[in-house]
């Protein structure tokens, strides 16, 4: 299997890089490190991936799951990362993972108001102008329209009756976490070392110290990129981070009467911030997001919504909604961490949800720490910080070859509707979907799509290792907790398989 990262495979990397020479330590296994990685190692570098816990654990499986073309950075005036971000999901869709990504249209419906929806179509307007301009753009997705109240019935039926609304589109990730795991295997497959459990816990010069689980071992490196995202500055203590907290419920779809479309509603008094309303293929609609500063040092476990982001996010949907919401209908919640860089003229009482989404490269001796940014510039970012090291190093090709680069399980589309698999598989594992069916199709809960040949598969090939790593990140069935208790056995007897 391509960039498989069995149990054998970690075991040969930590036996490899103990007391070994890399030209590059990549701190930290979200997006970014795992962009990171791979554009390194595809130009020819030797790479560590060090990760504390598992690939995707920390904030790059609590994002909207959604690849951004930019219209709230219009809104901003910042053209030049509306114009990035666009182009980087074109990247996406065509050419590296459009077996992850998939066009979703976001209805913005009259019951929000007209002056919302006016609004609404010229930003829509604007984004498909600034999609039109970067390469691969102009076919990617749909264009904005105006829509009847026929077509926001059938988008989304359960808003208010009696009004149109606006359509526009963007990408939507089936899984943000899936994402990673195929960036990371990728970069596996081009040479790169990949070691979970393992914490980088000081850099002293060319000498990188990591706790591993197995214990801890000294790696020599050329150069280090500090890829911990929110906890960044546990190696960098004078990054100006201001870390907030985006959060997420978790509700049935039948409840918004199994929408096909994106809801769309701004948050009162805001002409840049909307909740969405996100169908998933699995039934479940996610409901976010939030922008919440954070105050004092980041924890490593997990973020929650509080009462008062449930009340928003509820509060702010149901004003289109002919039957509203109520804390009841919520089967889950989720909640991440954004690290947001503080620019030097900002101070640190900056409201979050007006900070850049710009990312910051900086050197402190051997450590180049990439922090900000989004999820859907992650390669933007990869590669720019991969130039600084090549640079640093005078090795590595110059330049990037990631903008072209298909992941693991990529194909065209009409090769993929081809493949001999289910449809979900297909969207989530693509030309390995056939491989996955192949490991068992038994469910893993009644009532949900996920099956026991996708935990196989997870700890086969993904480097999983534990139940967590098996539900709440190979999979998201630990989103809806009723569920998560319920596979916890099934899980437990595909780790003692192993």
């Amino acid at each position: 299997m391509i960039g498989s990262l069995s149990p054998a495979r970690r075991a040969r990397d930590l036996a490899a890089v103990a007391g070994a020479a890399v030209d590059v330590v990549v701190v930290g296994a979200g997006v970014t490190g795992a962009g990171v990685a791979l554009d390194a190692a595809s130009r020819g570098l030797s790479v560590l991936l060090c990760e504390r816990a598992d690939l995707a654990a920390g904030t790059s499986r609590w994002s909207s799951k959604l690849v951004h073309g930019g219209l709230r950075y219009l809104a901003h005036g910042e053209l030049g990362l509306a114009r990035e971000s666009a182009r980087e999901r074109a990247v996406l869709m065509g050419a590296t993972a459009p077996h992850l990504v998939r066009p979703l249209p976001f209805l913005v419906p009259d019951a929000a108001g007209r002056d919302v929806t006016a609004l609404a179509e010229l930003g829509g307007r604007l984004g498909d102008a600034v999609r039109f301009s970067v390469p691969g753009g102009r076919r990617s997705l749909p264009p904005t329209r105006r829509v009847g109240a026929a077509d926001v019935g059938r988008l989304v039926a359960g808003v208010r009756p009696g009004g149109g609304g606006v359509v526009f589109w963007d990408g939507q990730l089936v899984d943000d976490a899936r994402l990673v795991v195929a960036l990371v295997r990728t970069a596996a497959a081009h040479g790169a070392r990949v070691l979970t459990g393992a914490a980088v816990t000081a850099v002293d010069g060319a000498d990188v110290h990591v706790a591993t689980d197995e214990g801890p071992v000294t790696v020599r490196a050329g150069a280090v990129v500090n890829a911990a995202g929110v906890w960044a500055q546990r190696l960098a203590p004078g990054l100006r981070l201001v870390p907030s907290r985006g959060s997420h419920l978790v509700v049935p779809g039948v409840r918004l009467g199994s929408p096909s479309a994106a809801l769309t509603v701004p948050l009162p008094g805001s002409r840049s911030r909307y909740v969405f309303a996100l169908p998933q293929a699995d039934g479940l609609v996610y409901l976010g997001l939030t922008d919440e500063p954070v105050e004092g040092p980041v924890p490593d476990d997990d973020a929650t919504p509080s009462e008062a982001e449930v009340a928003q996010l509820l509060g702010t949907v149901n004003r289109v909604l002919a039957e509203p919401l109520t804390p009841g209908d919520v089967v889950g919640a989720y909640a991440g961490y954004r690290p947001l860089v503080l620019p030097a003229a900002a101070t640190p009482g900056s409201a979050t949800a007006d900070l850049s989404r710009r990312h910051l490269l900086a050197w402190d001796g051997p450590v180049l720490s990439v922090v900000g940014g989004k999820l859907t510039t992650y390669r933007a970012m990869a590669e720019e910080a991969v130039d600084a090291v090549v640079a640093r190093l005078g090795r590595g090709a110059a330049r990037s070859v990631t903008a072209r680069l298909a992941l693991v399980g990529a194909a065209p589309r009409v090769a993929l509707d081809r493949l001999v698999a289910p449809p979900r598989l297909v969207a989530r594992y693509g030309t390995e979907a056939p491989a996955v069916e192949a490991l068992g199709p038994a469910l893993v809960v009644a009532g949900r799509p996920e099956t026991v040949g996708e935990l196989r598969f997870a700890v086969r090939h993904e480097g999983a290792r534990t139940v967590a790593d098996l539900l709440d990140r190979r999979t998201r069935i630990g989103l809806v907790p009723a569920d998560r208790e319920r596979a916890v056995p099934v899980a437990e007897q595909v780790l003692a398989e192993a």
